[in-house]
């Protein structure tokens, strides 16, 4: 079955390269214009991924944000913001709002595709714990104790490879590679800023030390 996507995007050129490009990569892809319109679709059908501006007519993407990672029911749909934002302040925000990803305007059509099929890569299999944090691949949960802890996709995969690496070391290009794959160069900034709010809901700032000039290692 073909993975779906939900676009919502008010630029009807932008819309369509979106639609065309992923389309013409195999997925099913419904585009969007408002929030309004979006939502009645959401209501009846959830997808596996979403594309999100955040400058749309009426309700913004902030709010779309908000609403689908307030709702336990929707953790498992990635979302991947799309903006002409280019500051490091709107990135912070976006991410922080429980976005996966972010993608700046102008974008090439080819860092769009590796960037969602990279979303689409992940192995789910085992249960590990270090102390009272237990991480659920195949659920893909984290607990702390009995806190069930609200990750991104992106800091679950983030903090499953720094655990599965068992103390080694891991660069900032191999965590990349993991969340977007090698195809292209992405903003390792972006990396710092999952690694910083993993710290913050685990409630435990030793948990990934930061190993300058090479990268992070979980602190078992």
């Amino acid at each position: 079955m073909k993975k779906l996507i939900y676009s919502i995007e008010d630029d009807k050129d932008i819309a369509y390269i979106i639609n065309k490009a992923l389309t013409s990569s195999g997925y099913e892809v419904k585009s969007f214009s408002d929030g309004e319109s979006f939502f009645d679709e959401f209501n009846k059908k959830e997808p596996d991924l979403i594309l999100l501006d955040m400058m749309l007519p009426k309700i913004q993407g902030s709010e779309i944000l908000k609403y689908i990672r307030q709702n336990k029911k929707y953790d498992d749909i990635d979302i991947i913001i799309i903006s002409a934002n280019k500051l490091l302040s709107d990135k912070i925000d976006g991410l922080n709002l429980g976005a996966d990803d972010y993608i700046e305007k102008p974008f090439e059509i080819l860092e769009l595709i590796s960037r969602v099929n990279a979303r689409f890569r992940k192995s789910k299999n085992h249960i590990y714990q270090i102390g009272n944090l237990k991480v659920d691949e195949e659920k893909r949960i984290v607990l702390l104790g009995e806190e069930n802890l609200k990750f991104t996709n992106s800091e679950f995969d983030i903090l499953l490879a720094l655990i599965k690496a068992e103390g080694k070391v891991v660069s900032r290009e191999s965590l990349m590679g993991i969340l977007w794959g090698n195809e292209s160069n992405y903003e390792s900034r972006i990396i710092d800023m999952h690694i910083t709010s993993i710290r913050k809901k685990v409630k435990n700032k030793d948990l990934i030390l930061t190993i300058h000039g090479h990268g992070y290692r979980i602190n078992e």
